[in-house]
């Protein structure tokens, strides 16, 4: 196949060990790349049971066959390892340049295995890969060792941890580019077990393109399509932020952990008031002209936010902002700056932050912690990557410490906290939550609110439109948009350039797209096959750890009412959830552990049948 190299760089850091790891070709066409590849790696390669924190542990960073083209949306990486919140392997995907700078480097992604006995840096520059000494790293923020790795190898990319990583730290995440991260399955602490401070990747080879001239036009045409598009631009001006006081309006927006979904606040934390107030520029990720990434400048508590440290997206906006009942934009910024350079998952440390807010109220901890306080969200955000106080007592994680104090409202799936995206509103969105391999993620779904309109994407059998608020009939149109979006993530391609940041979809585009580069033809129904062989991995990888039907659900505070707001009172039952649940499995051609030897063999998967324990 074109447009790959076809091997992965094996980097051994118990040993110092540096070699090729080719991918077999069949692999290839079956998987594509990125994630499927990345996952089938990991299912030849990972023992059946690992410490998630131990040298046994793998982590892969990723790239599929359109990065490094210069396509619109593929400024993307992945990155992959058995996570200390799941015990099970999770993916985390990154924007940014990192990822077309490691397509550029002879290798399709890295494997690393092992610990460094000291820390250590990978050094991957112009198709030389070394290991060099990092103890004078070791403490540095983000910034700091970005700044200090790319002064010594100039035009260089870098992927790094901050001391939230060195430290294990259950909320640690890797950054790159200062601002991009590989976020809420604690990535950061699996690379800082490692020793491995950062990777350095600087490339000049060029991928051999099955058609080059059909590549060329179909990417400048496919530009067209954003830089006419009237939504593409307002999205790229506003933000992600920008659906913050939406949401609110629509009574979704993640509100005091999750007990509300309308933040009266709503405007004074949204894309609106950030453009209007602290934004000094906006920046883009490799190829893409919609520059949607904020960069802001201000001042909280007397401590300055540099725009070198992006600025916040609607995640970080509602984790930090509505989630804690906090108003301060400005304080919300710092946070965000912290995060970036402590390496800390912004998600992650605003459900912490909420939870422990909520506790404080409820006298399950001595610390008075008041809603809103914003002073409160910054401290806090120090202790967590530093394991101090009160912080200190999450680091290992949000879930375990719930169960210490006796707390029932920990807003985590499998130990992986949720994102921003309230599930009694969006009802589809919360069986994908319930049910995905590695935890509560909003990466591999489409939000019910995407298709309540006609026709939402025939393209895949999803023919009319549904209501948000029911689930027993979801199964389908969601396993259809999980497939896809699967298949996206096989590419590593951005989901807001995948439907065209509107009710159309870009799919046909993307797979002309990819037959240019690669030559492979990939109809409709393939597309979904490729996508559902790689959501099948995942689900063989987690199974191998234990995971079975009866471990998906929700948090019990989704079978409350939301108290007000245009989603009141539409509780998930849980009942009527169990029995969504079971019917999501016949669908898909899963028994409670996993796909069934028939699925896959349908799938073309059958040498992958053996690799499921079904004891």
């Amino acid at each position: 196949m074109h447009s790959v190299f076809g091997k992965y760089l094996d980097v051994n850091l118990s040993t110092g060990a540096i070699t090729d790891y080719e991918i077999p070709a069949d692999w290839q066409h079956r998987f594509l790349g990125a994630k499927g590849i990345a996952a089938r790696i990991l299912l030849e390669e990972l023992p059946d049971k690992v410490d998630p924190l131990g040298p046994e542990n793998l982590l892969l960073f990723a790239t599929g066959p359109l990065q490094g083209t210069g396509v619109v949306g593929s400024g993307r990486h992945v990155v992959l390892a058995v996570s200390p919140k799941t015990g099970s392997v999770a993916d985390s995907y990154v924007g940014g340049y990192f990822g077309h700078e490691l397509a550029r480097s002879g290798f399709d992604g890295i494997i690393l295995r092992g610990a460094a006995e000291t820390p250590v840096v990978l050094m991957l520059v112009d198709g030389q890969a070394s290991l060099l000494p990092a103890d004078d790293l070791w403490g540095s923020g983000t910034a700091e060792t970005e700044d200090t790795l790319r002064e010594r190898t100039p035009a260089s990319r870098v992927a790094s941890i901050g001391i939230a990583g060195e430290k294990l730290v259950s909320q640690a995440c890797i950054i790159s580019d200062r601002s991009r991260s590989a976020g809420r399955p604690a990535l950061g602490a699996v690379m800082g077990s490692k020793r491995l401070k950062a990777i350095v990747v600087r490339g000049h080879t060029d991928k051999a393109i099955h058609d080059p001239e059909r590549l060329k036009s179909e990417r400048a045409s496919y530009l067209k399509t954003f830089t006419e598009s009237e939504a593409a631009m307002r999205f790229g001006e506003y933000g992600t932020a920008n659906g913050v006081p939406y949401l609110s309006e629509v009574g979704i927006l993640p509100t005091k952990n999750f007990q509300e979904g309308v933040f009266g606040e709503a405007d004074a934390i949204g894309g609106g008031r950030m453009h209007d107030t602290i934004l000094v520029n906006r920046e883009s990720c490799s190829g893409c002209p919609i520059r949607c990434t904020r960069a802001v400048e201000t001042v909280f508590d007397g401590r300055q936010v540099h725009p070198e440290f992006g600025g916040p997206e609607y995640e970080t906006a509602a984790a930090l902002g509505s989630l804690c009942m906090n108003a301060d934009l400005d304080s919300i910024a710092l946070g965000n700056q912290l995060c970036n350079d402590y390496g800390l998952d912004t998600i992650s440390a605003g459900i912490a932050i909420a939870f422990l807010m909520e506790a404080s109220e409820k006298g399950l901890i001595d610390e008075d912690i008041a809603w809103g306080d914003p002073k409160a969200v910054v401290r806090l955000i120090g202790e967590i990557a530093n394991r101090e106080g009160l912080g200190g007592c999450v680091a290992d994680g949000l879930s375990p410490f719930a169960e210490e104090i006796g707390a029932d409202f920990a807003m985590t799936i499998k130990g992986v906290e949720l994102p921003m995206h309230e599930p009694r509103g969006k009802q589809g969105l919360g069986l994908s939550y319930a049910t995905s391999p590695r935890g509560a993620t909003h990466m591999e779904t489409v939000h019910d609110t995407m298709y309540e309109i006609d026709e939402p994407a025939p393209d895949i059998g999803v023919v009319h439109g549904y209501d948000r608020f029911t689930l027993s009939d979801k199964p389908a149109p969601v396993i259809a948009f999980e497939n896809m979006i699967s298949f996206t993530n096989c590419l590593v391609l951005c989901l807001f350039t995948a439907r065209n940041l509107g009710p159309a979809y870009n799919y046909p585009k993307i797979r002309s797209l990819l037959e240019a580069a690669t030559g492979l033809a990939v109809d409709a129904e393939e597309m979904q096959r490729i996508g559902e062989r790689a959501y099948a991995l995942m689900r063989i990888l987690s199974a191998r750890t234990g995971h079975r039907m009866e471990d998906d659900g929700l948090p019990s505070r989704f079978a409350e009412p939301l108290p007000r707001g245009a989603s009141a009172d539409r509780p998930l039952d849980p009942d009527e959830l169990r029995t969504t649940i079971a019917s999501y499995y016949d669908l898909r051609g899963y028994d409670r552990y996993g796909p069934t030897d028939d699925t896959l063999e349908r799938l073309g998967m059958a040498d992958c049948a053996e690799r499921i324990d079904r004891t």
